[in-house]
């Protein structure tokens, strides 16, 4: 597997928590959140929401910037950019396959004919 093969699992993997990808959809609805705003949204704990915060943000998928006492959150473009093209080459091989086997399966059926 590539570097960016790898790279976009851990993002996948990330991203398979519903509380994660919540997360990252209000984050990128409001251009950047707190943990605190995105508590008022969220059903848990705001520390719960930290700790999802931490590991967006050690995937890379999230960055924090700090404001005085506040720390902000923003959603990495390019990383989601590069899960998105490693999900797409993936389906393409996935549909290269199924029309493989597709072809066999009628060759198959109309040999028998």
């Amino acid at each position: 597997m590539t570097a960016e093969g790898e790279h976009a699992d851990q993002l996948w993997a990330a991203l398979a928590d519903p509380t994660r990808q919540r997360l990252v959809d209000l984050i990128l609805a409001a251009d950047g959140a707190t943990a605190t705003a995105l508590a008022r949204d969220v059903p848990i704990t705001r520390q719960g929401i930290a700790k999802h915060l931490a590991i967006l943000e050690r995937v890379g998928l999230v960055e924090a910037s700090r404001a005085g006492r506040e720390v902000r959150f923003t959603v990495r473009r390019d990383r989601l950019d590069l899960a998105s093209r490693y999900m797409a080459r993936v389906l393409d091989q996935w549909d290269q396959r199924l029309a493989t086997i597709k072809h066999l399966a009628e060759t198959e059926h109309d040999a028998q004919r």
